[in-house]
């Protein structure tokens, strides 16, 4: 038996229209598919995919050694204009950790897209609540987004950026807008396809900034991609990498 557990396999899940496997160690297509790896857990995530007419998704897990994870998805969607259709990502699987405790969080994150006339972006998205429990409800989502396709937009686009710091060398259009809960949206301003960076110093200006208490829980870190429309889209991840150091 090998050391990772994957959740309603999609063997019997028919091939993109158009796009040809890759060898992966696993594959995952329908709604509620996961992979879990010793340090990641590897979501297909169609959370949206309801709103689309007509499309499908499936993600590859290519490489799991430690706190280092590579991936595919395979994407096409149409219909649903301005919607996302899902977020396939990787959690680093670590628990809740209170912000006050965490001195840095140093990622590395190599990526590239193709595909036709794609609405997508390239995300980190984290999700803060007040305690750490696993059913505690969220007070913040909190994206840094290193690419942004086909003019897709943050939560709060129309009200323009509150704040444009420089983290990590790059300045970020900063967005502040409603969901269920207050999203941050972090926009990077040039596409950045290798990103090596502590995204702490991200969560830090919020505390330092906009008033975010370090008291909060940071419930769940992912990176990944959201896309809305396009088709035959390839997203290729080689490597990422992230821990969290308290």
């Amino acid at each position: 038996m090998n050391r990772w557990s994957i959740l309603c396999l999609a063997s019997a899940v028919p091939a993109l229209a158009g796009l040809a496997a890759r060898d992966p160690i696993a594959t995952i297509c329908t709604k509620n598919n996961i992979i879990t790896t010793d340090d990641f857990i590897l979501y297909n995530n169609l959370w949206g995919e309801d709103t689309a007419t007509s499309g499908s998704e499936c993600t590859y897990l290519d490489y799991d050694s430690g706190n280092s994870i590579s991936w595919q998805t395979s994407w096409t969607w149409a219909g649903g204009s301005g919607e996302v259709k899902s977020y396939p990502n990787a959690v680093l699987n670590v628990g809740a950790k209170q912000l006050s405790t965490i001195t840095t969080i140093p990622s590395t994150w190599s990526w590239s897209y193709t595909g036709t006339d794609l609405v997508a972006d390239v995300s980190y998205d984290a999700f803060f609540s007040a305690s750490d429990s696993t059913t505690a409800t969220h007070e913040y989502e909190v994206m840094i987004w290193l690419a942004a396709y086909g003019g897709i937009e943050p939560i709060g686009y129309s009200d323009g950026p509150i704040a444009s710091p420089t983290i990590g060398g790059y300045t970020w259009d900063l967005y502040k807008g409603p969901n269920s809960w207050t999203v941050y949206s972090f926009v990077a301003r040039e596409t950045i396809t290798d990103f090596s960076g502590d995204i702490m110093e991200f969560f830090s200006y919020l505390i330092d900034d906009e008033g975010v208490s370090s008291s909060l829980y940071l419930q769940t870190l992912g990176a990944g991609t959201e896309p809305e429309t396009g088709s035959d889209a390839w997203f290729t991840v080689s490597p990422y990498t992230i821990s969290i150091n308290t």
